[in-house]
């Protein structure tokens, strides 16, 4: 795709009518951008996107609406429409922040490098065109650094892409949060051992990641993402806290490695929406979601009639065993009929999509390594 094809399909692609919040409807903050700031469930905790924690620091009247996917870049997140998503929603009046830079520079992929020089900054300019298309503001933030210390040293692991949206946002009049340079401070304020608890190094569950952050971890990186805000525009929708108090949040104690235990599943069971935005009802089993030390994850899932499992590429290998029911896989574009004793492997970077079918439920087991997610 040639660097002017975005623009392009810009025009073509998102000319819909504009829409206004009606009295009394809260007015939202979107975010788009990749792992550090999407949700997490419950299972994958102590693990936050800074985008989970920021709802506290935004003004009365204000909502999180986080779109923030993991694995993706500015151009990966359009081209497999998660943007799509947000442009049915934006309406005159909210807010898009957009982060990104962590995946743009993965050269090895070509679904997501983005060269910082052109390509980097012309797809960040497709999501402020969309919100001032809608009469949205648009507000870029740098990518969080990463926890990368060298002989005391802190390393700046992002090279050029931070600037190249710092001279983005200059060209086009954009309020910056420059994430990047307060959470370099803010890391460097720390160092490297009193760092380490505010970002996923959890013994008890064999992990040392040194780019997502635990719950701790994900508050402060909020907070820093408020308080850029908040210096870039007094007018910001954000209460009024300065990057000097965000290190004042304290990380906790690492997490005990958990005993044994037998769970009955009637009694964990919880009803849920589809997946990976589905259709229709399913009841989950999340077996041992409060377990630590191990990365195994092992669940059971319901698809009651008409449910599906949305389409989605993966950012994990994965297992689905097919114990009872009926359904229909698609498996990289391939369609085909499944049913019990079926088992499924699908391959981190693969597409997949699971329909119910019939009138009993589609139940199947779900098993795979947390270690083997993409960043």
């Amino acid at each position: 795709m040639s660097i002017i094809e975005p623009i392009i399909a810009l025009a073509s692609g998102l000319c819909l009518a504009v829409a206004t919040a009606t009295a009394g409807e809260p007015r939202r903050v979107f975010i788009a951008g990749d792992s550090t700031a999407s949700v997490y469930p419950a299972e994958r905790a102590p693990r936050e996107g800074w985008g989970m924690r920021l709802q506290p620091l935004l003004a009365d009247g204000w909502e999180v609406r986080n779109h923030a996917q993991s694995g993706r870049s500015a151009r990966s997140f359009i081209e497999q429409g998660w943007l799509d998503a947000i442009a049915k929603d934006l309406r005159r009046g909210d807010v898009l922040l957009v982060q990104f830079g962590h995946n743009d520079a993965k050269v090895e992929d070509p679904a997501r490098y983005t060269d910082p020089a052109v390509a980097y900054p012309a797809w960040l300019q497709r999501y402020v065109a969309l919100a001032r298309e809608r009469g949205a503001t648009p507000v870029l933030v740098t990518p969080v650094a990463r926890r990368k210390f060298d002989g005391g040293q802190l390393l700046d692991t992002h090279g050029p892409y931070p600037q190249a949206m710092r001279e983005l946002a200059g060209r086009e009049g954009v309020a910056l949060v420059d994430l990047n340079a307060l959470s370099m401070d803010w890391l460097r304020g720390l160092g490297d051992a009193a760092s380490k608890p505010y970002f996923l190094h959890v013994p008890a569950q064999r992990q040392a990641d040194d780019t997502h952050f635990s719950a701790a971890g994900a508050q402060v990186v909020a907070c820093l993402v408020a308080a850029g805000w908040h210096a870039a525009d007094t007018d910001a929708p954000v209460r009024p806290v300065t990057a000097g108090t965000c290190p004042m949040i304290a990380a906790p104690a690492p997490v005990a490695v958990s005993p044994s235990i037998v769970v009955q599943e009637r009694d964990i069971a919880v009803i849920q929406p589809g997946p990976h935005a589905g259709e229709g009802t399913t009841t989950a089993y999340p077996f041992f979601s409060d377990a630590t030390g191990f990365n195994l994850v092992f669940r059971k899932r319901a698809l009651h009639p008409g449910a599906t499992i949305g389409a989605h590429v993966n950012d994990k290998d994965e297992i689905y065993y097919v114990i009872s029911g009926r359904g229909e896989l698609v498996l990289n574009g391939d369609a085909r009929e499944v049913g019990p004793g079926d088992a499924i492997l699908t391959r981190n970077g693969d597409s997949h999509a699971l329909r119910q079918l019939g009138d009993e439920d589609l139940v199947i087991f779900i098993v795979f390594d947390e270690a083997s997610r993409t960043p």
